[in-house]
């Protein structure tokens, strides 16, 4: 099995393993809701709700995600995985709103508990399996490089949250009577899952306007300068784009003019194999531009017969170089700002 397809396999697993685990950690936290009628709990149940529908349309997500480009769809179908975590923040933000309007509600009405402390129980049992879970999840999705599990991994971590501090306030409202607290927990709760929904759909914007990922940016910088070869003069123009775990990189590659298109492409091929090391899942495209005069004096090349002009100025293959305009033109912009 080749890595995008063990990758695939362990998404597919994890989606499945957190969908199973979300509907019974729903079951159990409604049980505990009618059982007690505790706000703070229901707020708990009501994100699980929540959790469930988020998963099943991340699953959704990333078997739709795996297809192969096609026709209608060129570069493949991975940007479905941004529009569900951004869906995903979509649904904390109105389980939040509804957590609170049901607070509310109960802090003008009154507030009426029983069982709280079997309830307590159950909670802090369901808060206990979703940290592993959400750790899991986390862990897995950055593995694979995949948005989608990430988010789901965040949001069940939040679920934990809110349990942990469910429990908590329940086992106050037990030890002091004051039953008010029970509501004032909820909001609480509803307002640290609003947070976390906010955090998804600002992800979820960032990856389909293709922000820079400056980590991505600084890996795929240094790997080209980590493997560079005394003839590569230039690379300016570097890009790159996301699409679900698929990294799409591109950039014009300055070599001597008097290299054949075979030699050309095999340093291509090259850099694609030492880009795939520390990249696994990455599509590059290379533009190959040739030399002229103008970069004689950058140019590392000792046993070049074509020369115009010695070497004369050290450059390094800094990121800022990399991803602006070829060095002979960077360079004169320097000089005229200095």
């Amino acid at each position: 099995m080749d890595i995008s397809n063990h990758h695939l396999s362990d998404k597919k697993r994890a989606a499945w393993i957190s969908l199973s685990v979300g509907i019974g950690m729903f079951i159990a936290k409604i049980s505990a809701y009618f059982l007690t009628g505790s706000s703070a709990i229901f707020s708990d149940a009501a994100e699980s709700v929540v959790h469930v529908v988020a998963t099943s349309m991340a699953l959704y997500s990333i078997y739709l995600s795996s297809k192969p480009a096609d026709e209608s769809h060129l570069y493949g179908h991975g940007n479905v995985e941004f529009f569900s975590a951004g869906i995903e923040g979509l649904l904390i933000i109105i389980a939040a709103i509804t957590i609170i309007y049901f607070a509310i509600g109960d802090l003008i009405h009154g507030v009426t508990t029983k069982s709280l402390d079997v309830g307590t129980v159950i909670i802090a049992f369901a808060g206990a399996i979703n940290l592993f879970l959400g750790l899991y999840l986390v862990k897995k999705g950055k593995s694979t490089n995949s948005l989608t599990l990430v988010a789901d991994g965040k949001h069940v971590l939040t679920d934990s949250y809110t349990s942990i501090g469910v429990v908590i306030g329940l086992i106050l409202v037990l030890l002091t009577g004051f039953l008010l607290l029970d509501p004032l927990i909820a909001i609480l709760v509803a307002l640290n899952i609003l947070v976390t929904g906010y955090k998804l759909i600002r992800e979820s914007i960032g990856g389909l306007m293709n922000e820079t990922d400056k980590q991505m940016l600084e890996t795929i910088s240094e790997t080209l300068k980590n493997i560079r070869k005394d003839f590569w003069i230039d690379i300016h123009h570097l890009r790159f784009w996301k699409s679900g775990d698929m990294v799409v990189i591109d950039f014009h590659f300055l070599l001597p003019y008097f290299f054949t298109i075979k030699e050309s492409h095999l340093e291509e091929n090259y850099i694609e194999k030492k880009l795939l090391e520390v990249i696994p899942n990455c599509s590059v495209r290379i533009h190959m531009d040739y030399c002229n005069e103008k970069v004689c004096k950058f140019c590392n090349y000792e046993k070049c017969d074509e020369r115009k002009e010695k070497k004369s100025i050290d450059y390094d293959w800094s990121t800022s170089l990399m991803i602006g305009d070829p060095v002979y033109i960077a360079h004169g912009k320097m000089l005229a700002k200095s």
